[in-house]
């Protein structure tokens, strides 16, 4: 068995061990979840680029599918790709700082991503994925710990920044339609940086399917 093989089938067996954990239920940091677990990712060792966002929602929950919303149609343009493309694993990983739904708080919005996940998966995980080039670090949660003291002290002057985190990195804002007044604020974001982000994702799909 090629070097290769072996790599995404160690990949696999670790996949296997996180969509069977039960942390945040059997061994919680603080309250445990309120509801079953089902953690939510997507990736391969092939993967180029990784979408890091903040945890799957209520409609992700129910269908186990990452970016399954408005929110995903929303990212989807802004990366220019079709979901067919979105969802091939040769081409995108997609790992939230959270993999299960971590509930709603009193007024209706997610909770922060659960606090067990990270420190029992990440480290591990991103160990086993050679090939990304490109890591998308949506919100605050995910630029805290991708990006750690590189970070600037709030989302906006973060992402604002972007130039200094690349070619690895590019800090972006959530897609949720919660952020419509944000992106009217800063219109600097469609007109500067996501030309950037488009361009950089068509360069590593063609050398994605030149590597196949």
């Amino acid at each position: 068995m090629c070097r290769g093989s072996m790599s995404e089938r160690a990949l696999k067996a670790f996949l296997k061990d996180v969509r069977k954990c039960q942390a945040c239920v059997a061994e919680p940091v603080a309250k445990p979840l309120p509801h079953a677990a089902r953690p939510v990712l997507r990736v391969s060792t092939r993967s180029r680029i990784c979408i890091v966002g903040q945890a799957p929602g209520t409609r992700v929950h129910a269908s186990g599918i990452p970016f399954d919303d408005p929110s995903g149609d929303r990212l989807r343009d802004w990366l220019g790709v079709d979901r067919d493309t979105f969802y091939d694993e040769k081409y995108f990983a997609i790992i939230p700082m959270g993999f299960c739904f971590p509930g709603l708080d009193t007024k209706g919005g997610d909770l922060p991503p659960r606090k067990e996940c990270a420190p029992l998966w990440r480290e591990q995980l991103f160990d086993m994925l050679p090939n990304i080039k490109l890591t998308l670090v949506i919100g605050q949660y995910a630029q805290a710990w991708h990006l750690g003291k590189a970070r600037k002290k709030n989302l906006t002057e973060t992402v604002a920044h972007w130039r200094d985190y690349m070619p690895e990195h590019l800090p972006i804002p959530h897609p949720s339609w919660r952020n419509n007044v944000w992106l009217k604020k800063n219109p600097w974001f469609e007109a500067d940086v996501l030309p950037v982000l488009r361009r950089q994702v068509a360069i590593n799909l063609k050398a994605s399917d030149r590597a196949s």
